[in-house]
């Protein structure tokens, strides 16, 4: 106790550090420790374990059964499924196809199935030329002769003996009555046609043309100046001091009216716009008092030095922890106590260890004054 006091007074620590250390050290003591150290005896329980019964069973004992095992089955399944069909062809199938089957193949193909097929084919042959050409050639001729009584003959005696003839017989009488009906009627129509004409059509397309003439110099002439003069009177006496009456009143009504209207729209959108920033900038103004500054000031004096302690009585807790498993370290096995590798101090921007000894650490910083 006296020792941990005089370390408190030389790190500066305050009285809330001691406070949190000495519980803190009693569950470590407690709770901690007992666990560690089961963890530890289990761990080295089972290294020695795998280090001196399970390694040398497995290398003396387990791998040679397994050796002997997998010799003994593979010779087994060569003796059931490959030995067998390899005796059997070795010294059965192949003794019996060089000595029995080739030779006996080769003998009946020589002696049997070669003069008999020599002996087919001269009789095919012979069968060919004296039986088959002729019976063939007998065959087609037949055919060809029915195909020309059947299909050709009727077809050329009918156009020779009747449709020819017939068609002779009405070109003859075509080209009579076009000679001596159609021709004569034929010149009998154009010449009533060229009379009608030079009688008829002419003298009334003539009178036709005088009569429109006519219509158009005594009455659409006429009728036209007339419409031409009354379409100016009109634009002269109506429609042109109507337009300038119309423009008259369009300038007064845009001088007077529309111009007055328009100005005080735009002073309407100007005091409107003025109006609306002053409300957002009272909104602002109102949400900066009521919400922005209570919230910093809540952030700034409860929620940083809430933080802070926070920060302190974790960093204290986590030293205390490690002072007392270097403590219980020492105490049993002797030395200088070990901390964890993540726990030493390191170089900046590097990830090498300093020394193997632990640096000082203080939970919390040196206060001056």
């Amino acid at each position: 106790m006296e020792l941990d006091k005089r370390q408190a007074a030389d790190s500066g620590e305050g009285c809330l550090v001691g406070v949190i250390r000495v519980p803190v050290k009693i569950v470590a003591l407690i709770v901690v420790l007992p666990v560690r150290v089961v963890w530890d005896l289990l761990v080295a329980f089972g290294q020695a374990v795998r280090r001196h019964v399970l390694g040398p069973l497995s290398v003396y004992v387990v791998q040679p059964a397994l050796r002997a095992a997998g010799l003994v089955l593979t010779v087994l399944l060569k003796l059931v499924f490959v030995w067998p069909w390899v005796g059997s062809w070795r010294f059965v199938l192949e003794p019996l196809h060089l000595h029995v089957l080739a030779p006996g193949g080769r003998l009946l193909y020589a002696y049997l199935l070669r003069p008999l097929g020599e002996a087919l084919a001269r009789i095919g042959r012979g069968g060919m030329r004296y039986l088959l050409a002729p019976l063939a050639k007998g065959v087609a001729w037949t055919g060809w002769a029915l195909c020309m009584i059947l299909f050709v003959w009727p077809w050329v005696g009918l156009w020779r003996y009747v449709l020819a003839p017939v068609g002779r017989g009405l070109l003859w009488l075509a080209g009579v009555v076009h000679r001596y009906v159609l021709t004569p009627v034929g010149q009998a129509l154009l010449w009533l046609g060229g009379a009608g004409y030079r009688y008829v059509l002419s003298p009334v397309g003539q009178a036709l043309v005088w009569l429109g003439g006519a219509f158009h110099q005594y009455v659409l002439t006429p009728v036209g100046r007339a419409l031409v003069w009354l379409g100016g009177a009109f634009h002269r006496y109506v429609l042109t001091p109507v337009g300038r009456a119309l423009v008259w009143l369009g300038g007064v009504a845009y001088r007077y009216v529309l111009t007055p209207v328009g100005q005080v729209l735009v002073w309407a959108w100007h005091v409107a716009g003025r109006i609306l920033r002053a409300v957002w900038r009272a909104v602002r103004l109102v949400g900066r008092v009521v919400v922005g500054w209570p919230v910093a000031q809540v952030y700034r004096h409860v929620l940083t030095p809430v933080g802070h302690v926070v920060r302190e009585v974790w960093r204290t807790v986590r030293t205390t922890v490690r002072q007392a498993r270097a403590d219980v370290r020492k105490a049993l096995f002797g030395g200088p106590g070990r901390e964890p590798v993540r726990s030493r101090a390191r170089t900046l921007g590097s990830t090498t260890a300093v020394s193997n000894t632990p640096a000082p650490e203080s939970p919390l910083p040196q206060r001056q004054g």
